[in-house]
């Protein structure tokens, strides 16, 4: 068999939904980009979607409008992707790289109080591949400290805290639709919220710092003219991307269904040997299963790298965990030789499996024993 990590779930209507805003001449950021945010806030149960480039410029933006600038620091975990520190840097800022919880690779709350200091402006909450990072002990942290939030929830659409989708959780919240999430529009981010004022400042700085977008300079026939009143960003969405997103927002409900059906056999079929710990769910949490990540937490018969190797034999593509930021080349030379124990471990001895919609309950079954058998024994 050949199976990757993950596959996009697209059909004949993506396509004809990008052969529609091609064919109407209007293919820059537009009517589908509106509604497409339109479409993503009501689900989460926001008031506002802020479509971007991306995840990175959506998490720029917010920090940005969340008064984060030059020399400020902000709390985020290190077991993150590279696209969480660099938004920080963006804004001149530097990440403190705090602790996760052992069992949920999210936010470590104890980590995040310890690691305040006078330059501390925020805290970067990244809800890991899916899972609700602890938010009731984070905003109180952050109330106690005068501290903004803004919520990481790229890999997240469609995870849930305490009965409340990610993404109307009360932060900022920034998601990615690359196409390895739960949907994509090939590239693209948004950035969901509840303040007005944010709003409205977040639409004026993605798109170059112009006080109104084209389509109302368009729609006005040349009789409005464009302010600029501070230096924004091109951080704009295309009608060509938003029109897929609109198309995967119809298959959202089944997509997410179809990765809890995958999860749960994983789930079941894992709990039989003691190698392998499947991922931990909070009963406060409903996960969005972005990704499916176990960790190795006894000695079997070949280490994670070997069983990477083994599986990849054998025609399926996993990944190791998460790799450390503190580790990475430039955090090194910026920051010297540290270390967050945890985050090392669970780096260290856990694998991505696949996961994606599609995946066949032969490709599942293959997928176990071809896991089992390497555990067993080895090579």
């Amino acid at each position: 068999m050949d199976i990757p990590l993950a596959k996009p779930y697209t059909d004949d209507r993506e396509i004809e939904a990008v052969s529609a805003v091609i064919s109407s001449g209007w293919i820059s950021q537009g009517p589908k980009v509106m509604e497409f945010e339109a479409e993503v806030a009501e689900y989460v149960g926001a008031r506002f979607g802020i479509a971007t480039s991306s995840c990175t410029s959506a998490l720029h933006i917010s920090l940005h409008l969340q008064g984060v600038g030059q020399g400020h620091e902000v709390i985020c975990p290190s077991y993150t992707c590279m696209a969480t520190a660099n938004a920080i840097r963006h804004v001149g800022a530097f990440p403190t790289f705090v602790e996760i919880d052992p069992l949920t690779f999210n936010l470590d709350p104890d980590a995040v109080g310890r690691a305040i200091s006078s330059k501390t402006r925020a805290i970067m909450a990244v809800h890991q591949i899916g899972l609700a990072a602890h938010m009731d002990p984070i905003r109180k942290i952050a109330q106690e400290h005068g501290l903004a939030i803004v919520e990481d929830g790229a890999t997240a659409l469609g995870g849930q805290y305490k009965g409340s989708r990610i993404g109307a959780l009360g932060a900022p919240t920034c998601f990615s639709f690359h196409p390895r999430k739960v949907i994509t529009c090939g590239e693209g981010g948004m950035i969901t919220t509840d303040d007005d004022a944010f709003a409205e400042e977040a639409r004026i700085l993605r798109s170059h710092g112009a006080s109104v977008s084209d389509l109302v300079r368009h729609e006005a026939l040349g009789t409005v003219v464009a302010s600029y009143p501070e230096v924004g960003y091109n951080y704009r969405m295309t009608d060509m991307q938003a029109a897929m997103g609109v198309e995967q927002m119809k298959k959202l409900p089944w997509i997410l269904q179809r990765r809890h059906e995958i999860a749960q056999f994983y789930d079941q079929k894992l709990a039989e040997l003691e190698e392998v710990e499947p991922p931990f769910v909070p009963e406060h949490s409903v996960h969005s299963y972005q990704s499916y990540l176990i960790r190795l937490v006894a000695n079997g018969k070949i280490d994670r790298d070997e069983l990477l190797r083994g599986m990849a034999a054998r025609g399926i593509s996993c990944r190791h965990g998460i790799a450390p930021l503190h580790l990475e080349p430039y955090y090194r030379a910026l920051y010297g030789e540290t270390h967050l124990p945890v985050t090392e471990e669970v780096s260290r001895t856990t694998i991505f499996l696949p996961i994606y919609p599609t995946l066949t309950e032969a490709e599942l079954h293959y997928i176990v024993d071809s896991l089992k058998d390497l555990l067993a024994h080895g090579d």
